[in-house]
């Protein structure tokens, strides 16, 4: 009868590993939604401004602050993605 000589401590380091970099991948798909968000928001501010020029100070200043706060989505996204790939907290929680 053969025994398997399992090294369970690095095949539980490899399973924290691959999951991070699939956790890492989904992260970046946060920078999808402010993408999108951001050219429909700007497309309508474009509109708007055609419509009502005299708007234009307010109608931009709105946009801006609006831009602002769906860009930093995709930064959290990308700071989740940079933890996970370099500075892992979960590997330290594999006993060795």
């Amino acid at each position: 009868m053969e025994t398997n000589n399992v090294d369970y401590t690095e095949l539980s380091r490899a399973i924290v590993l691959g999951a991070s970099a699939l956790g890492a991948g989904t992260a970046m798909i946060a920078g999808i939604g402010p993408g999108i968000g951001e050219g429909y928001a700007v497309g309508k501010a474009c509109e708007s401004i055609g419509r009502q020029p005299e708007s234009s100070g307010a109608v931009t200043r709105t946009m801006f602050i609006g831009c602002a706060v769906a860009e930093s989505t995709g930064i959290y996204g990308l700071l989740v993605a940079l933890l996970l790939m370099f500075a892992n907290p979960f590997i330290n929680k594999v006993s060795g």
